[in-house]
């Protein structure tokens, strides 16, 4: 039986887990800088990190990044990202029911809408997230990562 839960400072080593699995070309990073991020992400009440536990083992996260605005009555707008659930739990449901949790937490917040970005190349978890109604006919969304910003445009 899965457990979704926020996560804490002890599911810091099964995150990193599960993050080399979504981006295994990023960097290591050192305990110290591991520690401290965590440590950041869980005091700020903007950022919620949300894992998924079965038999005491990190099996799914995602994280849902809430932002304050002066649009829509002043309601925040929520933002899923990192989304990964383990290769050998795939195809069970289990991340549907993470991100059911992420979008009722962001309801509860009273943000009015919620996004989400995913790579183009991940068609499987793009059919996950329009069974859960989420859309890519409505807004379109752009990235930019420094090494593509021309500064001289």
């Amino acid at each position: 039986m899965e457990i979704i839960r926020p996560a804490g400072r002890d599911d810091l080593n099964g995150l990193l887990s599960l993050y080399r699995e979504l981006r295994p070309k990023d960097p290591t990073l050192s305990t110290d800088i591991a520690i401290s991020r965590m440590d950041e992400l869980l005091a700020n009440s903007y950022t919620h990190l949300i894992v998924v536990e079965i038999d005491q083992q990190l099996v799914a996260s995602c994280m849902l990044g809430l932002i304050p605005t002066l649009t829509n009555g002043a309601r925040p707008v929520a933002m899923i990202e990192h989304v990964i659930t383990a290769n050998a739990c795939r195809g069970k449901g289990i991340g549907s029911k993470m991100l059911r949790f992420a979008i009722e937490l962001a309801w509860s917040k009273d943000c009015y809408k919620v996004m989400l970005l995913s790579g183009v190349q991940r068609i499987d978890a793009h059919r996950v997230y329009e069974k859960l109604g989420f859309r890519g006919d409505v807004e379109k969304g752009y990235a930019l990562k420094p090494e593509w910003y021309d500064r001289s445009a």
